[in-house]
Order: structure tokens, then C-alpha cells, then sequence
């Protein structure tokens, strides 16, 4: 059975630092400045967060084991984790020794901000290790500035101004790494082109095949498995390639299917429902409508 660790509040990832804890519900590890013989992660198989977590991680030869698949740490990498998340430890070579720096910040935290409302749109909280932010040098000295400001706010006595400052540094934070994710999407243009293609030929292959009569509409869930990817990773690569979501990118093949399926005077309109995947031929020919501006029937009336 697996041992792992529940890490419920800063404190929790701080005792197994060996860390102090300047504020119950934030924190920065220096691990630059943590003892090597209270670093205890072999005891365990991995930790499960009810917090932020996010590492900065400048050290090679740690591996971790996220979805089912295992990274290696380059320097300069930016892995993030939100509360009910799982990371699992798969290795460390021998000599390994942590460098760089966790940010923890509970949920309790943001209550009453406006990064309380908009944290669920920071999608790489939900990105797989192995999609993890890769920071260029200039990158990494504006990640360490805002560090640098939390944890001078953090050694403050607190006040009315406290938790403002934190929070507002910590969105900064936030925003810069989505601009830098934007970033690594352009510069692995020809990586998202490989996968859109590969996307492609999976959807192509999905609705030449009897899965849809079987399994129904395919999801984006399904397509992100299959390209070995996070669904919210994929979602942001396809709507960042292509201007639209992966759902319309879906409905979209869908409907190019359909109309070829229409075009054919053997078959109703039920039946091609139901080859294409749907439960309800009316929630098709109601799709059908809204993106080709006329009913199946319609449609093919026209192209007689």
C-alpha cells in the first residue's frame, strides 16, 4: 500500500522542512536553505495537497509521477498543484539533493479577494507534471522578484495592508506564469502542430469507426488520453492553435461527418444520429441547425 502524506495546511509541509511558519495560511520553502538531513520525501510515496502548492524546481535528478507518467526536473522549472491534488515520487538518482523554492498557499486565503474569483482560470493548476512551465532565464529573475516580495511581506508584523499585499503579489505571480505559458505554446509551435495533427487523425478515425454507435459523442477527455496529455492542457493548446475550444473543434469534424452522412438520400435522419454518436436524433438535427443554419432534411433538400 502507498504511503502518502496529507499535506491539510502550510504547517504540515513546513514540520517535514524542518521550516518556520510565518503565517498559517502561506508560506515559501528556501530549499537552499533547508537542512539536507530533514528532507524526508523517501519516506513517502508522495503528498496529497488541500493547498496551492507551486515549485520552482532548480535541481536535476528528481522525478515525479503524475497521471501515470513520470518527468525528470530540468533547472528552471515551474510545476503547479491545486487543493485534492495527488503527486507521486518516482525516484530520485543517487546524490539528489532539493534546490528552489515552494510557494503554499491555502484557499482560506484568497476568501473575500478577487483572485478568489478568478483562481479557476489559472488552467495549468491542472496541467500534468510532464507539461509543466519551463522558465527562460529573464523569466526565472521576474518568478524570483515577486518570491522576494511575498516573503518580505511574510516577515512583517502583520497588518490591515497584509494580506492585500500577499495576495496581490501572488496574482501577479499567477499572471506573469500565464504569460509565459503563452509563451512555451509559441515556441513548441511545431510540437502543437504534430499533436493537432494527431488530433485530426483521431477524429477522422473515431467517426469512420463503429466507437460512436458504441460509446457515444466522443469527449475531450477521451482525445486528451489518447495523445497522453491533461484535458485543461489540451483544451488551452487547441484554443491557442486554433481559436476555438476543443469542443467546437470536435463538433466542428462532427458536423463536416454529417453533412457527407445527409448528403446520402438512403439514410434518415435517425440513423445518421445515431451512427454519429447521438442518444436523441432532435439533439442532432438541433446541433446540425445551429452550425449549418438549416435542419438535416433542409440541408438536403438543398443540394438536390
Amino acid at each position: 500500500m502507498k504511503n502518502i502524506l496529507e499535506i491539510k495546511t502550510i504547517a504540515d509541509y513546513f514540520k517535514l522542512r524542518n521550516y518556520e511558519v510565518l503565517h498559517p495560511l502561506v508560506g515559501i520553502v528556501d530549499f537552499f536553505r533547508v537542512d539536507e538531513s530533514g528532507y524526508t520525501n523517501k519516506s513517502y510515496d508522495g503528498f496529497h495537497y488541500s493547498c496551492y502548492a507551486i515549485f520552482l524546481k532548480d535541481a536535476v535528478g528528481c522525478k515525479l509521477k503524475y497521471g501515470g507518467s513520470s518527468y525528470d526536473y530540468d533547472e528552471g522549472t515551474l510545476v503547479f498543484m491545486a487543493p485534492n491534488q495527488t503527486i507521486e515520487f518516482g525516484g530520485y538518482e543517487p546524490g539528489y539533493v532539493p534546490k528552489g523554492y515552494a510557494l503554499l498557499f491555502h484557499p482560506d486565503l484568497l476568501l473575500g479577494t478577487d483572485l478568489a474569483k478568478k483562481i479557476h482560470e489559472f488552467n495549468f493548476f491542472a496541467y500534468s507534471s510532464n507539461e509543466a512551465l519551463h522558465l527562460s532565464a529573464k523569466e526565472r529573475k521576474v518568478i524570483l522578484s515577486l518570491l522576494d516580495k511575498i516573503q518580505f511581506e511574510l516577515e512583517q508584523p502583520i497588518d490591515k495592508h497584509s494580506k492585500k499585499l500577499i495576495v496581490t503579489n501572488i496574482e501577479l505571480f499567477l499572471d506573469y506564469c500565464l504569460r509565459f505559458y503563452d509563451r512555451q505554446f509559441i515556441t513548441r509551435e511545431v510540437v502543437n502542430k504534430g499533436t493537432l495533427e494527431k488530433f485530426d487523425n483521431l477524429l477522422s478515425s473515431y467517426f469512420s469507426s463503429d466507437k460512436p454507435k458504441t460509446n457515444g459523442l466522443p469527449s475531450v477527455g477521451y482525445f486528451a488520453d489518447e495523445l497522453h496529455l491533461s484535458s485543461n492542457y489540451f483544451g488551452d493548446l487547441v484554443k491557442k492553435e486554433t481559436g476555438k475550444s476543443a469542443q467546437e473543434y470536435i463538433q466542428s469534424k462532427l458536423i463536416d461527418v454529417a453533412k457527407e452522412k445527409v448528403f446520402d438520400p438512403n439514410k434518415s435522419v435517425s440513423e445518421i444520429a445515431y451512427e454519429l454518436g447521438f442518444k436523441y436524433p432532435q439533439h442532432f438535427s438541433r446541433l446540425f441547425k445551429q452550425r449549418v443554419g438549416h435542419s438535416p432534411k433542409e440541408f438536403r433538400a438543398s443540394l438536390n
